[in-house]
């Protein structure tokens, strides 16, 4: 219906064309060009009357017929400057549909229904994950190559948040460490029965990989220290450098002889810079925001297992951005999948939901 109506107003301006403005035509034309304005200047309003499309349209049409140099005269209620912008408007409008390639502006193609759905999905389903963390869950899961500000452009026009979930997103780019360089640190954390734990986290810096967790409810001294450490790392093997940061707690003398004992060499972070220990910062970090501070712990026992669900969904799942949007250890065998045939997978007791095949 609307490119007939356009269509109708073209034979009209060409008809218009044909007959030229001149003689009764134009005497015409101009009667109902004033008419017109008076019709419009008779509307009940305090203020200037609005023009209306039917009002723009016949004003346009009706200057088509007339000499350019009694248009300035005609104009009553409509300045000349406005007139001749019609008539410029319906030229134009003419022109753009005789030699326009179509009515779509050319330019790239977006991404697909199925990836905007997809990314979309992520986005509501882990709420708390940014642009750069979406773009390459997406890239690992369908072996697609978009970036983050294709993720930014679809959120911010389609994606409307849930008012009710304001947590943060850890979107900090650290750089690359030495390999056989692990990190160890002490956080502490509250049950629901507001019972301190003390949780040891030790990660492998250049693979961001977690080596495993160990959690102490009380007090904390040298020989819980060493304890802590030797579980977490059970089973891992040891590396060659162990970094530190200056707390108390890694001065005990029981704690440097069981480094010596296991031939590995401890290096001190700066001491008063958090910085100068920035990989295994980070890391507690995220396991606040992603973990703790998302759900509650009743005991050591249940502590302890909710860290180790997240420790395979961070080593094996979590792409990360040190890693160029890659997984702290890597699978063997092909993980693309088909975008038209997923379905989703929740970790960490639905924390998480990430793509798998279906």
């Amino acid at each position: 219906m609307k490119d007939a109506i356009f269509l109708t107003f073209e034979l009209l301006i060409a008809i218009a064309r044909l007959l030229g403005p001149s003689g009764s035509r134009a005497i015409i034309a101009e009667n109902l060009l004033l008419k017109q304005q008076l019709l419009v200047h008779s509307r009940s309003r305090q203020r200037a009357p609005n023009l209306s499309v039917r009002d723009r349209a016949l004003f346009g049409f009706w200057t088509l017929f007339m000499n350019p140099r009694r248009i300035a005269r005609s104009a009553i209620i409509i300045k000349p400057s406005s007139l001749l912008r019609f008539h410029t408007a319906l030229k134009q409008r003419k022109y753009r549909l005789l030699f326009s390639t179509g009515g779509r502006k050319p330019g790239p193609k977006g991404p697909s229904r199925e990836v905007i759905n997809a990314i979309l999905d992520m986005k509501r389903r882990n709420p708390r994950f940014g642009c750069p963390r979406i773009a390459q869950q997406i890239n690992l899961a369908f072996g697609l190559d978009i970036d983050k500000d294709t993720v930014r452009r679809i959120l911010a026009t389609r994606y409307r948040p849930d008012s009710s979930d304001r947590g943060p997103s850890w979107l900090t780019t650290l750089g690359h460490a030495k390999d056989s360089l692990w990190s160890v640190d002490l956080f502490r954390c509250e049950s629901i029965l507001l019972k301190s734990h003390w949780v040891m986290v030790v990660m492998d810096q250049y693979a961001r990989r977690i080596v495993g967790f160990a959690v102490h409810a009380g007090h904390v001294d040298g020989p819980t220290l060493c304890r802590m450490f030797n579980e977490a790392t059970s089973g891992q093997g040891w590396p060659k450098y162990l970094s530190s940061d200056n707390d108390p707690l890694f001065k005990y003398h029981r704690w440097k002889a069981n480094l010596r004992v296991l031939a590995v060499e401890e290096i001190k972070s700066i001491p008063h810079v958090p910085m100068s220990h920035p990989f295994v910062e980070r890391l507690i970090g995220s396991i606040r925001r992603e973990l703790l501070d998302q759900t509650f712990f009743w005991t050591e026992t249940d502590l302890e297992n909710k860290l180790r669900d997240y420790q395979c969904y961070y080593n094996q799942h979590r792409t990360h951005s040190g890693r160029d949007g890659a997984t702290p250890m890597e699978t063997t065998g092909s993980r693309i999948l088909d975008i038209n045939q997923h379905q989703w997978k929740k970790h960490c007791r639905g924390l998480f939901e990430l793509p798998i095949a279906a």
